[in-house]
């Protein structure tokens, strides 16, 4: 079966002769799993471990580099997120949160967004995968990065949200910004990315486009006509869904967005957040999709060649997350893995078939073939209102800085971080092995002056985060 949107023929899925000439970086912290929200929580950090097994017993380790990121730092934090809520995460635990209730109720932390041991080294971990993958992608030592530990897409400037803390998406496409002129947000999670679009509502520089559950469901923002303001009229791309939205169907809308996207914005670089949740069977989501129909929109994103940031998100099945994590790690280093599940740490996950496929099952499919081609329709002609170029000048967009040593960095110091920056940059890793990446120097993605030296070229970060604040209720709104 076939279907057509806009003049285009969709054919069904496939994933013949994958094939990889591109660098992966991948970035995983064995701390991760070590963490949790809580008893009875949904959100479970195990996932990530879940799938970093699979990663590593179907061998996608030997066409990747792999590394432990540095944990991002409080100043990393503040580049996006208020120095008092950063410091209210880093000194709040679960024994000494009845001092800080005033600050509990100020920064929705509590419910949905508990205190747990370790939150702020958790917010650490994800934060720092997403930005020294970005800063791996500035520098041209990879063409994809993947952080499935990122993509809490909720986080606000000054607010936990839907289970998200720290925006790691939005540090990491700051990263991304002292380098790249225009960059493009894509979110499939089944929930809006509304705090990476809240975050770059008025500029330019990023196009969010997000595809999510839209009618009394969290975050209850996203709306079709919300796109952006001032310099970011029409650079926000909201696609609202129904219920039951299949293979087919998603894909039928997918393609000819991201293909417009790209033809009248032309970013230079990608972010890509996989959220699970979008998936069949998903213990909080209500879409229908299979493994490799949420697959199809990697691989697509995947063909433009484009240096791209791929991250996790959300995601409450935690076998189903794993695989398709795992099968979507295989796309992007150009192998199709399964069916059959190897055996792995957490093999008794996947009975009683053992298969790393995620079927979809029979609800019923609400998005009507009306609905989504005149939300398309829609969208399309918002996107045809954007400027080829928007205010940034290409020929201003700082250059990749040299590959060398600061100058205070001392033959002992270099030996007791585990060798140079070179030897780490050419260092492939072996079977299972796990490193520190060091990106500290002229360039690196702790250089923090990039950020206040950049002049015209760089984002007026204190301007928009300013008019961020007086972003509309609709976009602003937050559900518990």
């Amino acid at each position: 079966m076939s279907s057509s949107y806009a003049g285009r023929v969709l054919e069904p899925i496939s994933f013949s002769n994958p094939s990889n000439k591109q660098r992966i970086a991948y970035f995983y912290d064995s701390d991760v799993g070590n963490y949790a929200y809580g008893a009875g929580h949904p959100m479970k950090p195990h996932r990530i471990r879940m799938a970093h097994s699979l990663v590593m017993n179907y061998g996608l380790y030997k066409k990747m580099e792999i590394y432990r990121a540095k944990p991002a730092t409080k100043q990393e934090m503040c580049q996006f997120h208020t120095d008092e809520y950063v410091d209210f995460l880093s000194r709040v635990t679960p024994d000494n949160m009845e001092l800080f209730a005033k600050e509990q109720v100020k920064f929705n932390v509590g419910d949905d967004c508990p205190v747990f041991d370790g939150l702020f080294e958790f917010c650490s971990i994800s934060g720092g995968g997403s930005m020294e993958g970005a800063a791996r992608l500035n520098r041209g030592k990879c063409d994809i990065a993947i952080n499935w530990a990122g993509g809490l897409h909720h986080a606000k400037k000054s607010e936990a949200s839907g289970f998200c803390y720290v925006n790691d998406i939005v540090l990491g496409i700051l990263e991304l910004l002292r380098y790249h002129p225009r960059v493009l947000y894509v979110d499939i999670d089944v929930h809006h990315g509304d705090g990476v679009e809240e975050a770059f509502y008025t500029t330019d520089r990023v196009m969010t486009c997000s595809f999510h559950k839209y009618g009394e469901y969290f975050p209850g923002t996203g709306e079709l006509r919300d796109t952006g303001i001032g310099k970011g009229k029409n650079y926000a791309v909201n696609f609202p869904l129904r219920d039951g939205i299949d293979d087919v169907t998603y894909k039928s809308v997918f393609v000819p967005t991201i293909t417009a996207i790209m033809e009248w914005y032309r970013p230079s670089a990608v972010v890509l957040q996989c959220g699970g949740d979008s998936l069949s069977g998903d213990r909080l989501g209500c879409f229908n999709l299979s493994m490799k129909g949420h697959a199809n929109c990697v691989n697509f994103i995947k063909s433009f060649g484009l240096p791209t940031l791929v991250v996790g998100g959300g995601g409450y099945t935690m076998r189903n997350v794993a695989r398709t994590w795992t099968f979507e790690t295989g796309l992007l280093v150009g192998q199709e893995v399964g069916p059959e599940i190897p055996y792995n740490d957490y093999y008794e996950y996947y009975g009683p078939d053992y298969q790393l496929e995620v079927r979809p099952s029979n609800m019923q499919n609400a998005n009507s073939d009306e609905y989504l081609d005149r939300i398309l329709q829609t969208v399309l002609e918002n996107l045809s209102r954007t400027k080829f170029a928007p205010s940034v000048q290409m020929t201003d967009v700082p250059r990749d800085a040299p590959e060398e040593e600061p100058e205070e960095d001392t033959e002992e110091a270099k030996e007791a971080r585990g060798g140079t920056q070179d030897a780490w940059d050419a260092h492939i890793q072996k079977d299972g092995e796990l490193s520190d990446s060091e990106d500290e120097g002229e360039g690196g993605r702790r250089d923090i002056r990039n950020y206040k030296d950049g002049g015209d070229d760089m984002m007026d970060l204190d301007d928009d985060d300013d008019d961020v604040e007086k972003k509309p209720e609709t976009a602003a709104a937050t559900a518990s």
